[in-house]
């Protein structure tokens, strides 16, 4: 194996995967064909980028510690063409990174395992630009993942999921154990598979408007959609859109989500609550 032993830094979150079996997993699960433009975020010691460069032969990775920059560099020598980007990921524009590549698609595909620290705003970091991205497989904690895929009604529905899934498909491909890092962490983690939907599938007429519509409704959990959304429309709004505004935010589906988005996108400015 080309990965390199480095002490994890505890205030970067960093779990570095060891277990093989779960690395092939992953690589599996992502698959990468002649022609793809592979981007890891995080490679840490290497465990899934090693792999992956053997597989595909190129590879990008951002990584944020400067101490594990040249031991990449290093490491790769001979496996094949790494590209370091040394910056924190959000400030990476992953438009313009898979504008510049000359790859057929003009599209990236992310991999990772996410600093359980900052795993939220890459994912919304990543929705920013998912024009410019194919597919992601990331590594998070599993209540996370949990949150990302499952469907109204559950417990831990909540902003992630409805975020995610107006934007992407959200599979939850499998669960990764603590034994299976250095140092173990103390949650269970999980891969997941996020795939953009096409632009044109969306169907959000203002994206500002549906994030605020989702952010207001599941601000306070326990409030029924007439009062947790008394900044954004009325109740006579909620129930022209069909939606009932007795209901909870945990009890409406995605697609009812974007029903009264664009509803509310679509009244006159002085109809308009906020």
């Amino acid at each position: 194996m080309s990965h390199f032993k480095a002490p994890p830094k505890k205030n970067l979150g960093q779990h570095f995967l060891t277990d093989r079996q779960y690395i092939d997993m992953i690589v599996l699960a992502v698959d990468p064909q002649p022609g793809d433009r592979l981007v890891e975020i995080g490679p840490g010691q290497g465990a899934i980028t090693f792999p992956l460069l053997r597989r595909h032969g190129e590879l990008t990775v951002i990584e944020f510690d400067r101490d594990l920059i040249t031991p990449l560099m290093e490491a790769s020598e001979g496996v094949g063409r790494l590209t370091v980007i040394h910056k924190d990921v959000l400030q990476v524009d992953f438009g313009k990174l898979a504008a510049d590549d000359g790859h057929a698609s003009g599209q990236i595909r992310l991999v990772g395992n996410l600093p359980y620290n900052i795993s939220s705003p890459i994912l919304f970091h990543a929705l920013e630009h998912a024009g410019a991205v194919r597919d992601m497989h990331f590594m998070l904690q599993k209540e996370v993942v949990d949150r990302m895929a499952c469907g109204p009604g559950s417990k831990v529905y909540g902003r992630l999921g409805v975020m995610l899934q107006a934007y992407c498909k959200v599979e939850s491909l499998f669960d990764v154990p603590p034994g299976a890092f250095r140092p173990p962490p103390k949650v269970d983690s999980a891969v997941v598979r996020l795939v953009p939907l096409p632009a044109g599938e969306v169907g959000i007429s203002d994206h500002a408007l549906y994030a605020r519509v989702v952010r207001d409704a599941f601000g306070q959990r326990r409030k029924t959609l007439r009062n947790a959304l008394q900044q954004v429309c009325s109740s006579a709004d909620i129930e022209a859109a069909g939606l009932r505004p007795d209901a909870r935010a945990e009890q409406i589906a995605v697609v009812e989500f974007k029903q009264l988005a664009n509803y509310l996108s679509a009244l006159p400015p002085e109809r308009r609550t906020a």
